[in-house]
């Protein structure tokens, strides 16, 4: 086999799904062009050609997809073109980082469609984190260097920028604790992530999802919170306040600067896979967020402080909290009536 990497991905300029690229010779005559059996889909990028010694020269296009030889030539050059790439991520960073930043699409595509190709695949991924600097990438098998003794998951988020994950309030708790998060920005990567779901042995954990344990902060000297008294009677009043928008809200120990969380439940499917399916008529379930407030910030402290006193103000104070935490899990809410709150909340505190 004789295989290369063209200078840029024709799919990326906007040109649509390409033909595959390499094709399948016998004895030196032309069997087909454009063989769609000889490699995996995500693999058409590629561009060469293939001679096998073993195949019959009359062999028709519609046979050939069934033909064993056929599928063991696949899966030979598959994984050799995947440890070349493997060897060139390690010897030629720089020139790995090219490919990836051009075809890094197809790769993602592969864990997604092959299983068995998962781990290598995933082992190919490049991303910043909150180990690197800016610009600076790092991949799974650099996590796991850099993963803390007893750490069972690998931690991740999946957003626009970098900048924008690391101002969230999902990444504040992770960061406060000296625990590594993945950053990844593109829009498929929510997706990819889904299925890869755990790579060496470590599970892939979404850091904007429920049920995440994260040990207790030490406090800090002069730090004002609520009391446990307190923090149980402010939740009394949110669960059955806020019921019809949220599962249930508690006090958590991930936040550290903002005053409220929505997380996802642990297997409840992102917002990226419930736009699918939406989109393809399939309906996503309907999901309840879990709410998790934080008992040190001031504005939580100043709700518990009003909620029985100023019962209507408290309420609509509760209700932009809600939204905003919301809106920042990308879960679908009315913004015309966040709008609409945020203008009457404004005005009975000028009234």
């Amino acid at each position: 086999a004789l295989l290369f990497v063209p200078e840029e991905n024709a799919e990326r300029m906007g040109l649509g799904a390409q033909p595959p690229g390499v094709a399948l010779y016998c004895r030196k005559v032309l069997i087909d062009s454009q063989p769609e059996g000889l490699l995996p889909e995500w693999l058409r990028f590629l561009r060469g050609v293939v001679d096998s010694e073993d195949l019959p020269l009359n062999i028709s296009r519609e046979s050939m997809q069934d033909t064993a030889l056929v599928r063991k030539l696949s899966e030979v050059i598959t994984k050799r073109f995947l440890k070349f790439l493997v060897k060139q991520s390690g010897d030629s960073p720089a020139d790995y980082q090219k490919f990836y930043e051009r075809f890094s699409r197809f790769l993602k595509e592969g864990i997604v469609a092959s299983p068995v190709h998962q781990e290598l695949l995933a082992g190919l991924l490049r991303f910043e984190s909150s180990m690197t600097d800016s610009k600076e990438v790092t991949s799974l098998d650099g996590y796991l260097d850099r993963i803390k003794e007893g750490q069972e998951e690998i931690y991740f988020l999946v957003g626009s920028t970098r900048a924008v994950l690391e101002k969230g309030p999902y990444f504040e708790g992770f960061r406060a604790r000296g625990l590594e998060v993945a950053f990844f920005t593109e829009a498929v990567d929510d997706y990819v992530l889904e299925g890869l779901r755990e790579y060496k042995g470590k599970k892939l954990v979404a850091a904007n999802r429920a049920g995440i344990e994260l040990e207790d902060l030490p406090e800090e000297k002069g730090e004002e919170s609520l009391s446990d008294e307190e923090t149980e009677g402010l939740i009394s009043w949110l669960n059955p306040a806020l019921e019809s928008r949220v599962a249930r809200v508690d006090a958590g120990k991930r936040l550290v600067n903002h005053p409220m969380v929505a997380l996802l439940p642990e297997d409840a499917p992102n917002a990226q896979m419930r736009a699918m399916m939406e989109a393809m008529g399939q309906g996503a379930p309907e999901m309840k967020a879990k709410l998790e407030i934080n008992p040190r910030h001031p504005l939580i402290r100043q709700l518990a402080a009003i909620q029985e006193d100023q019962r209507d103000l408290a309420t609509k104070v509760a209700a932009q909290l809600t939204d905003h935490a919301l809106l920042a899990a990308g879960m679908e809410v009315n913004t015309a009536e966040i709008a609409a709150g945020m203008t009457d909340l404004l005005g009975e505190l000028l009234d």
